[in-house]
């Protein structure tokens, strides 16, 4: 099973907006990031996202460039402060879900699912990036099993 851990793309100034939009990088960025996924055939079965603008826009584009069925839908325990390990109690290692948020709470989700520690330092979101965790059979847990950024430096 594989849970798509994405941070929404390069917003806009709060300063322009108070629920800031993506901006045209922040657009442009996601898309390659989601052309590149829907190349590797990458195909979550559902994908939800916080509420906020951002990550709803962010969510849109994965939405449609990877030809999902399944409305994307707004859920609550991913804003960026939100408890990743209630978050974790409701996830099913069944699905293929893709889960658009911020952070912290992306980085922390990540160390949570794969060290039991939420303030440990395991990876390094960037805007628009999507990190790929497996779950192996027991005694083992999650994993990064890899990882799509549109930075490398």
């Amino acid at each position: 099973m594989a849970i798509y851990l994405v941070q929404h793309g390069i917003s806009v100034s709060r300063e322009v907006d108070p629920d800031p939009g993506l901006s045209e990088k922040g657009r442009q960025e996601v898309q390659l990031i989601a052309d590149v996924a829907a190349s590797y055939n990458i195909r979550p079965e559902q994908i939800n996202h916080s509420g906020k603008q951002r990550a709803g826009e962010t969510a849109e584009i994965f939405h449609k460039t990877l030809n999902i069925k399944n409305e994307v839908s707004q859920i609550k325990g991913i804003k960026p402060l939100d408890d990743v390990a209630s978050f974790t109690k409701h996830l099913d290692k069944n699905d293929g879900l893709m889960i658009v948020s911020h952070l912290p709470f992306l980085e922390r989700l990540t160390a949570y699912m794969t060290s039991g520690n939420p303030d440990a330092t395991v990876f390094k979101f960037q805007n628009g990036g999507i990190v790929c965790l497996e779950h192996l059979p027991a005694p083992y847990a999650w994993v990064i099993k890899w990882a799509l950024m549109p930075n490398i430096s």
